[in-house]
């Protein structure tokens, strides 16, 4: 998917998220849209390579850690009902996470993959 430099990315969604996802009946089409807005400045900047952003009409929140360049990930939902934000702890150990998938290398992005711990639903916009 390109994002608004013209540069490639890809987008992925964690296991737990794939299943939380499913429950809540966000397909991946929804995902991929969500995350061009992302890139389009349309959600809430966490700091830290961590966004917030609407979806399924507006019923969940989804927290998305990005790595700059090169991937995003969906790596948490909630429903807006159920609460209202992640606390300080939740955003310092997502700000963690940001800066551990800095450091993956293609060979562990690769076995994320393959152990299906990460899923890709968004490559060139395909989907």
């Amino acid at each position: 998917m390109p994002n608004v430099a013209g540069q490639a990315e890809l987008v992925f969604k964690t296991a737990w998220f794939s299943k939380a996802a499913k429950k809540a009946h966000i397909p991946d089409i929804e995902l991929c849209a969500a995350i061009r807005q992302v890139m389009l400045g349309q959600a809430d900047d966490l700091g830290g390579g961590v966004f917030k952003k609407r979806l399924g009409r507006n019923l969940y929140r989804s927290i998305i850690v990005a790595q700059g360049g090169r991937f995003w990930v969906y790596a948490y939902l909630f429903a807006k009902q159920d609460r209202a934000n992640i606390d300080d702890r939740q955003l310092a150990d997502l700000r963690t996470v940001a800066a551990a998938y800095a450091s993956l290398t293609p060979g562990e992005l690769g076995e994320l993959l393959q152990d299906r711990r990460w899923v890709e639903i968004c490559d060139g916009g395909e989907r």
